[in-house]
């Protein structure tokens, strides 16, 4: 059996160095903590772990034998088709006895730490190579066996059919992705959204760019639902520019997992952050990348059942990139976005 800290992390064990244990979102989770920033309590599956259970429980040689006995795949369509089929080997295969007793044990901690008894948890996948909206996260999840069920659907996301046909048009292996599982405590957000801290289709650094909604931030990482965006002054953090979104449903937890609820006619137009909350948004934004030492691309919400400031809380970081940069970028990212939004006829 392998040794404990191999398998399951707290954050508060990890920083910027552990991304090849637990991948980038862990580790950045990690970092943040040590610097004393808001991050709601979690942990992490270890990389390693993924690992134990493809090999010890023999579903990663059924998928190398699936990929072999396929022969050529050369159209997204037969991607989602065969993704079916592997994510299926790998949900209804049992967890490793010793893997089920760890994460489940580290799950029982969290809900005595948080004082919640089946604490409302997110999972969410990160590996070593960052690969943004690739691999799938789950929200509101509760109870031990929905964590470990869960824990193997993020790890069966590594075969999502639009992560097979990245790998197969950049001449990746089909199994060449690797994935820890972050576990950590769900914020039932007021608002949430993304801030960079560099104009990402300028590539402006004495801007800070918000965009934000009601309910959970993954409606605005999405794309699925319409955002106010606020842009600030970097130096003074005053706000320069505002534009407020027509905000008819936003993403909220549900019963299972999320769910798309419509807003009040009489809320939809009114700003879904004060200047106050803008600005301590902006400060927050600012600092991280004073720390980390580059623009960064942050994702945060604000806990309806805490008071102003300690309602703000972090759940990722990363560099951001932008229009001159000719890697996958932020320009990217939000391109896929505002065609998500066309496509259904928003803003």
């Amino acid at each position: 059996m392998m040794d404990e800290a191999k398998l399951v992390y707290w954050f508060e064990e990890l920083d910027k160095e552990s991304n090849d244990l637990v991948g980038k979102k862990g580790a950045n989770l990690g970092e943040m903590t040590k610097l004393g920033l808001p991050v709601v309590p979690g942990y992490v599956v270890s990389i390693e772990s993924y690992r134990r259970f493809m090999a010890e429980t023999g579903v990663g040689e059924q998928i190398s034998k699936y990929i072999v006995s396929l022969g050529k795949i050369d159209n997204i369509d037969k991607c989602e088709e065969v993704s079916k089929t592997m994510r299926a080997m790998i949900e209804k295969q049992q967890m490793l006895g010793y893997l089920e007793e760890k994460i489940g044990s580290y799950y029982d901690t969290l809900c005595q730490k948080t004082g919640i008894a089946d604490v409302a948890v997110s999972t969410r996948s990160g590996g070593p190579v960052s690969r943004p909206g690739m691999f799938d996260t789950f929200i509101n999840v509760k109870g031990k066996e929905q964590v470990l069920q869960h824990v193997k659907k993020v790890w069966s996301s590594t075969f999502t059919g639009r992560a097979i046909w990245y790998r197969l048009v950049h001449d990746i292996p089909v199994d060449g992705d690797v994935l820890g599982v972050v576990v950590m405590k769900l914020v039932d957000a007021r608002s949430a959204g993304i801030t960079f801290t560099v104009d990402p289709v300028t590539g402006d650094r004495t801007k800070i760019i918000i965009d934000a909604s009601w309910g959970l931030g993954e409606g605005v990482v999405s794309g699925k639902v319409d955002v106010d965006r606020f842009v600030i002054n970097k130096e003074t953090i005053e706000i320069a520019e505002r534009a407020i979104g027509i905000k008819k449903f936003c993403i909220a937890s549900g019963k299972e997992g999320v769910e798309e609820r419509d807003i009040p006619p009489a809320k939809q137009s009114v700003s879904c952050l004060s200047d106050e909350e803008i600005k301590e948004i902006a400060k927050l934004g600012k600092s991280l990348e004073e720390r980390l030492g580059q623009p960064q691309d942050i994702e945060w919400a604000l806990d309806p059942d805490l008071s102003f400031p300690n309602n703000l809380f972090v759940f990722q970081t990363r560099p951001a990139k932008f229009a001159t940069e000719k890697a996958t970028t932020v320009l990217d990212r939000l391109a896929d976005i505002m065609a998500k939004r066309a496509s259904r006829g928003g803003s």
